[in-house]
C-alpha cells in the first residue's frame, strides 16, 4: 500500500547532516525488532542521513536503568513498557520529550489529539499497542479446540505443558481471569489481599505444568518444539511464527491484556539531538503504520490505523490481526498501568518467593 510521508514543520529538522551523524537504538530483537529496522531506522537513515545502530536486549529498561546510574550511556533511543517508561521517569533516569517535536497528523490534525489517551507522557512516546494473548499448537487438539483463559488452566480437557512469562505482571490478571472474574473487576479485585492470594492459588493448579519464559522468543519456539503446548504470550510473535513460518498456532483473543510500549531516551543520551529526530520521525502516522504491516501491533495514533495495509508480502489484510480491532477486544483487558507502578515490586517478590517454593 503506497503511503505518503508528509513531513510537517516538526520535522523541519531533518535535513542531511554535514557531518556523520548516529542514533543508538536499543530494541527488543526478533519480529520486533525487524519491523523497527524496516518501518524506522532504514526510512530514517535514508531520509536523513543519520545512520541507526541497532542492538537487542530481553527488556531493554534493565540495561538502560544500569547505564544510566553508572554514568556510562551508550544508547540514544530505547523501546520499552509504558511501566517501565513510568518508573525511569520518576527516577529522574530519562530525558523529557517536548511533545512539540511529535509530527502532525496528514489531515493537519495535532500529534496530541491523534495519539491515543496516555501514549505520550514527559518520557515517553507510544509506538504500537500490543498485547499478551493465549496461543495454541492446532495440531495437538483434534476435537474441542482451548478458547478461554479457563481453558488455558484446564489440564485434564486440554492437556500438555504451558509456557508463561516470568513474572506477576499479567499472569495474576490472567489467573482472576480464568477463575471466573470479569475483565473489568480484574484489578479491583487484584487490589484487595484475597485477590491476590486469589490468583496465586489459581497459578498453583499449573505450577507444575509451566515453562517460565524471559526472552519474546521463547513461547513460540517452544510450541514449536512441542515442549508446550499452550502458551501466554506477545501476540506479534505468535502471529509471526504463524503468517512467515507457517506455524499451525492459534490465537485465542478472549481475555487479551493489552498495553502500550514506546521510545524512551536514556538522561545523558550521546546523540540526544539525532535521537529525538528519530523519535518524531518515526512516531509519525506513515512509519506506525507500516511497522504495523511486520508485526501485528496496532498503531496509537488515531490516524495511522487507516493507513495500515497487507501483512508484509502478502495480500492479506493486517488490520483483522491487530489487538485493537474490534472483533478481537471483546473480554479484552486493559493493562492497569498505575496499578504496576505501584505493585510491581512487592507482587513480583511474591511471585519469585512463590516460584522457589
Amino acid at each position: 500500500m503506497k503511503k505518503t510521508l508528509i513531513l510537517t514543520t516538526a520535522l523541519a529538522g531533518l535535513a542531511l547532516p554535514a557531518a556523520a551523524q548516529e542514533v543508538d537504538l536499543l530494541s527488543w530483537g526478533g519480529a520486533y525488532g525487524n519491523s523497527h529496522l524496516e518501518a524506522y531506522a532504514k526510512p530514517f537513515e535514508a531520509e536523513t542521513g543519520i545512520k541507526v545502530n541497532m542492538q537487542d536486549a530481553d527488556n531493554p529498561a534493565t540495561p538502560i536503568k544500569a547505564m544510566v546510574e553508572a554514568g556510562n550511556v551508550s544508547v540514544d533511543v530505547a523501546s520499552v513498557e509504558y511501566a517501565d517508561a513510568v518508573r525511569l521517569c520518576d527516577e529522574g533516569l530519562l530525558e523529557t520529550i517536548d511533545p512539540a517535536i511529535l509530527a502532525a497528523a496528514e489531515d493537519g490534525t495535532a500529534a496530541a489529539d491523534d495519539f491515543i489517551a496516555g501514549a505520550v507522557t514527559d518520557c515517553f512516546v507510544g509506538t504500537d499497542v500490543y498485547s499478551m494473548v493465549l496461543a495454541f499448537d492446532d495440531s495437538k487438539f483434534a476435537d474441542a479446540k482451548p478458547s478461554t483463559p479457563a481453558d488455558f488452566f484446564d489440564l485434564a480437557a486440554f492437556p500438555g505443558k504451558r509456557t508463561m512469562r516470568k513474572g506477576a505482571k499479567f499472569n495474576l490478571e490472567l489467573a482472576l481471569m480464568a477463575d471466573g472474574v470479569p475483565a473489568a473487576e480484574v484489578y479491583q479485585v487484584l487490589g484487595t489481599p484475597e485477590g491476590v492470594d486469589r490468583a496465586f492459588a489459581k497459578l498453583d493448579s499449573i505450577k507444575n505444568d509451566v515453562i517460565w519464559w524471559e526472552a519474546g522468543a521463547q513461547p513460540p519456539q517452544l510450541l514449536a518444539d512441542g515442549e508446550v503446548t499452550m502458551a501466554f504470550a506477545f501476540n506479534g510473535r505468535i502471529f509471526n511464527a504463524a503468517q512467515a513460518e507457517g506455524k499451525p498456532f492459534k490465537i485465542i483473543w478472549d481475555g487479551q491484556i493489552y498495553e502500550m510500549e514506546g521510545w524512551v531516551v536514556p538522561k545523558g543520551a550521546p546523540n540526544l539531538e539525532d535521537a529525538l529526530k528519530f523519535v518524531t520521525f518515526s512516531t509519525s502516522p506513515a512509519p506506525q503504520a507500516r511497522a504495523a504491516e511486520f508485526i501485528s501491533y496496532g498503531p496509537p495514533r488515531k490516524s495511522a490505523a487507516a493507513l495500515v495495509g497487507n501483512i508484509e508480502g502478502t495480500e492479506v489484510p493486517m488490520g483483522p490481526n491487530l489487538p485493537t480491532s474490534a472483533d478481537n477486544m471483546t473480554n479484552a483487558l486493559g493493562s492497569n498501568l498505575d496499578f504496576w507502578v505501584d505493585h510491581d515490586a512487592e507482587l513480583n517478590e511474591r511471585f519469585n518467593s512463590w516460584l522457589a517454593s
